[in-house]
């Protein structure tokens, strides 16, 4: 229970990081939000839980293919906002949009060979 408690704090402080880097400096906030800090904890936690070789291989692979579709929303919520929508109706189109687009992932990618 302790680990669990130690893996939340360290990956919600980032998290917290991130948000108060960006109110002073949002494109810096944006580069660190970019940077794979997320993934490459959870691939520390996973070897630490599960050293397995194979495993890792596919979550860092599925990781991959799962960033693909998420891109698309960091184009589509700026020009939404600049549109002059809502910050909740624009972040709401964008995370529709790629949870559609995960959805076409999950529907195409077996059929070209990757296993997600």
């Amino acid at each position: 229970m302790l680990y669990l408690v130690i893996k939340a704090l360290i990956s919600g402080t980032i998290v917290a990081a991130v948000s108060e880097i960006s109110k002073r400096y949002p494109g810096f906030g944006g580069l660190v939000a970019s940077l794979p800090l997320v993934s490459v904890l959870g691939m520390v936690w996973l070897w630490r839980d599960k050293p397995d070789v194979e495993n890792m291989a596919l979550h860092s692979s599925g990781t991959f293919w799962f960033v693909l579709p998420s891109l698309p929303m960091f184009l589509v919520i700026p020009a939404l906002l600049r549109r002059g929508l809502p910050f909740w109706g624009a972040l709401g189109a964008g995370s529709a949009l790629t949870v559609c687009l995960y959805l076409v992932m999950v529907w195409i990618g077996p059929r070209l060979g990757l296993k997600l």
